[in-house]
């Protein structure tokens, strides 16, 4: 460590970063959360609006495979 603390604020920032960010990384790379219990302990209403919208998303995703898989089918003809 130099006597202006330079090392020092770089190794906190390091460990914040790390700490922060390594995290989500890995998350983001392991795919999907858990669904099961995923709004325990919130209100009913809300846990009903979670259901729908996480719906929705499986629904565009669908959709999505679908309109591609046709694409590719189009492409063979």
């Amino acid at each position: 460590m130099t006597k202006d603390g330079t090392v020092r604020k770089q190794n906190r920032f390091m460990r914040w970063f790390h700490q922060t960010f390594d995290n989500w990384f890995f998350r983001s790379m392991i795919g999907p959360a858990q669904t099961t219990g995923a709004v325990h302990g919130a209100e009913k209403e809300a846990r009903e609006y979670w259901k729908r919208d996480l719906e929705a998303r499986k629904r565009y995703t669908r959709e999505q495979r679908e309109q591609r898989r046709l694409a590719r089918e189009a492409e063979r003809d």
